[in-house]
């Protein structure tokens, strides 16, 4: 028995709580680098839509600091992500196969990709239909559009964070589905919750009204069945990988 397979449950606890320290670490020293990159990033969103048509106003003596705050902690996560997927391969690679180790290791690359392209989407797709809604309610009404910046950015990360996530759910599928914690049968029998849940996240985080929350949800629904498939690929691969091993046991002596 190796000294991996042998730990205690204090141990796994003392080894769990050293990693979530090094992620908390880790995390800080995102958001540090986040205060020097948020200039550089608020002058780059500023000079695109929709903001480049915005006369910027702040109405707290905190505003700014705040905008610079939302800011570091958006790049403190984006910096941790990979750094905590990895963190939570090693403490699970004692219990996998030494196949599933390899094969688990690659979503760690792609759970990051998959987050920085729901960013994309959220920013460039979803963000920027609500604002336009809402910039359009009030013209209707004839008002004279006054931002402040803490408030504008605060309203883009509640948008952009949320369906980041979701994009992520791929690849999570395939992880659990990797380790046996998750199977497409699983999948396929709580679909329609999964629905729900999509439709009312997609109602949130858009403009009340059914088109933009049909363009939202669509895409998280085609998220959900792409997982399924992916999921059903994985655990088709895993059957026959456990038919092979039992006829191969079948077939050796017994001692």
């Amino acid at each position: 028995m190796s000294q991996e397979e042998g730990m205690s449950l204090v141990e796994h606890l003392t080894e769990l709580r050293k990693r979530i320290i090094w992620v908390v670490v880790v995390l800080i020293v995102g958001m540090a680098i986040g205060l020097f990159t948020a200039k550089p990033l608020i002058t780059y969103l500023k000079t695109i839509p929709p903001a480049n048509t915005i006369n910027w106003n702040v109405f707290s003596p905190w505003d700014s600091i705040k905008m610079y705050m939302n800011f570091a902690l958006a790049t403190g996560l984006l910096i941790t992500l990979p750094f905590t997927l990895l963190q939570i391969w090693g403490f699970l690679k004692p219990g996998l196969r030494e196949v599933e180790r390899k094969a688990s290791l690659i979503f760690v690359p792609f759970a990051f990709l998959m987050f920085l392209i729901g960013l994309a989407f959220g920013y460039f797709v979803v963000f920027r239909m609500a604002f336009l809604f809402t910039t359009s309610i009030a013209e209707s009404l004839q008002l004279s559009e006054t931002y402040g910046i803490a408030q504008y950015f605060s309203f883009m990360f509640n948008i952009l964070i949320p369906i980041a996530l979701v994009f992520e759910l791929p690849i999570v599928v395939m992880f659990l589905t990797k380790i046996r914690l998750l199977n497409p049968k699983l999948l396929k029998k709580v679909r329609r919750f999964a629905y729900l849940i999509l439709v009312v996240v997609a109602t949130m985080i858009t403009p009340p009204d059914a088109l933009s929350a049909i363009v939202v949800a669509l895409p998280m629904i085609i998220l959900y069945e792409f997982s399924v498939y992916l999921s059903s690929l994985i655990y088709r691969k895993q059957q026959l990988q456990d038919q092979a091993w039992e006829a191969e046991s079948a077939l050796k002596p017994v001692e």
